[in-house]
């Protein structure tokens, strides 16, 4: 018989399932962060609980295992000194013509859509150390981005 026409298992047919990458560097969290992570582990946990077959739970135990690894390993950030931009500053920034608040937060904390810019970005890295009145050379523009005040 042909080996094409063998098949052993489906094991052998199955592309690999690797373990969601870790970011690099310290794993700086706000509060709210620490919160976050801990309300995923528990959502994680109580799904792992219902889910209907092994494809399902392989990939929420992986899931689970990347969001444990990030809790034992978060480091709670101090609070920003005042009057300058750091890991857990809220800022009003004025780029080019609009204006935004912008939180300086952890990998996993990060969600650009609502401002919340991961402390590794380089839009976060250029507002570290700034304070209000500050004009960054940003991007391809001169003067471009503006810190307007810390953000309540």
């Amino acid at each position: 018989m042909s080996v094409a026409f063998r098949r052993d298992s489906d094991e052998e047919h199955k592309e690999p399932r690797f373990e969601r990458t870790i970011p690099s560097g310290p794993n700086y969290v706000t509060a709210r962060g620490l919160a976050l992570i801990a309300a995923r582990i528990a959502e994680l946990e109580a799904n792992l609980a219902v889910a209907a077959d092994e494809v399902e739970r392989e990939g929420i135990a992986r899931d689970l295992r990347y969001w444990n690894t990030r809790q034992v390993t978060a480091i709670k950030a101090p609070a920003p000194p005042a009057g300058e931009a750091a890991f857990g500053s809220c800022l009003r920034v004025r780029i080019g013509k609009s204006e935004r608040t912008i939180h300086i937060v952890g990998d996993d904390e990060a969600d650009p859509a609502t401002g919340h810019i991961p402390f590794s970005a380089p839009l976060a890295r250029a507002l570290v150390g700034a304070a209000a009145g500050d004009r960054i050379d940003f991007g391809a523009g001169v003067e471009v981005l503006e810190v307007l005040e810390p953000a309540p």
